[in-house]
């Protein structure tokens, strides 16, 4: 009996170090591309190269490297696209020619988007980040279009 033990011991043993070995196999073929460099994290340039390309359409620097864009050329008439820190939070904004526009915005850690004017405006388009803690804690702006350049004005009347 106790040889008997043994050999089923030693079978069981024997088919764990298979499944395992035929499982690291498997994952060595299957995920290859998982830890190939093109999943390796972009840098802060290239994130910024990346968002640019995707905002104002055109192709850039990077795509001589390989990379596609994922949307058409831009039309003829380009909009002038820029990238303004505020202390609440992050405002992307364009001049399509005089007329402005908040593309985007992203609240820091402790804010949130409270309000922005969609699409191209008139004469100023306007947005609003909030304090979560201290809902009078507010950062207003204006971006406006001078000679079709983008240009955030903060609103201090508060």
């Amino acid at each position: 009996m106790n040889r008997r033990t043994l050999l089923v011991a030693a079978g069981w043993l024997g088919a764990a170090v298979l499944a395992v070995l035929v499982g690291l196999g498997a994952i060595s073929v299957i995920g290859n591309g998982l830890t190939s460099p093109e999943t390796r994290p972009l840098s802060a340039a290239e994130v910024a190269d990346e968002l640019a390309r995707q905002i104002t359409g055109s192709p850039s620097a990077s795509a001589g490297t390989g990379a596609r864009p994922s949307s058409p050329p831009a039309p003829a008439t380009t909009a002038a696209t820029r990238t303004f820190p505020t202390r609440a939070g992050t405002v992307v904004g364009r001049c399509a020619g005089t007329r402005p526009e908040v593309v985007s915005m992203s609240p820091r850690q402790g804010y949130e988007l409270h309000e922005q004017d969609r699409g191209p405006q008139e004469d100023d388009a306007e947005g609003e980040f909030r304090g979560l803690g201290d809902r009078a804690d507010r950062v207003k702006f204006e971006i406006v279009c001078p000679g079709g350049v983008p240009t955030l004005v903060e609103d201090h009347d508060d």
